[in-house]
């Protein structure tokens, strides 16, 4: 398999973190009786697999970089997924959900900043415009996730015991 470049790497990341991030949304989806808070999450998961698509798009065009590229995504979806299945064990609620949401959407925004500033460097053909893209909407989703994390943590009883 082909070494990556410290660029390459973070683009297989960013990959990685977008393919969890679609079993994240459908998880959190699945712990949420809020209507509202769902379609964000359909919608959040839709953009998800759009940024994977145009990831791997960009992957492909890299000469011989794709198949390594693919592994390490792999090797970071697992981590993000083993991570939320760590965080949202079998008592999680849709606040969980959420808060584990803000989580891993604020690292998907520092991980496609810091690609955007590599590549002023690396000069990725293609890359800076998906960087231009996807940035955008990882913040919106990073946003999402707060004020759903803000909607439901209002709902909670804060003088209630765990139960």
């Amino acid at each position: 398999m082909a070494e990556l470049t410290n660029i390459e790497s973070k683009v297989a990341e960013v990959l990685g973190l977008a393919q969890a991030a679609q079993g994240a949304t459908e998880k959190v989806a699945g712990l949420t009786m809020d209507e509202d808070l769902k379609q964000e999450l359909q919608r959040m998961k839709q953009e998800a697999v759009e940024t994977e698509e145009r990831t791997t798009k960009l992957a492909e065009q890299l000469d011989g970089k794709k198949t390594a590229i693919l592994e390490k995504a792999r090797e970071t979806k697992q981590e993000a997924t083993e991570m939320m299945q760590t965080y949202l064990g079998n008592d999680a609620d849709d606040l969980d959900g959420f808060e584990f949401l803000t989580m891993a959407e604020a690292a998907e925004v520092g991980h496609w900043q810091i690609v955007g500033k590599m590549n002023e460097r690396a000069n990725l053909p293609g890359l800076d415009e998906l960087v231009r893209w996807v940035t955008p909407i990882q913040q919106r989703h990073f946003e999402q996730s707060l004020q759903g994390s803000l909607k439901l943590a209002a709902e909670e009883d804060p003088l209630a015991t765990e139960s």
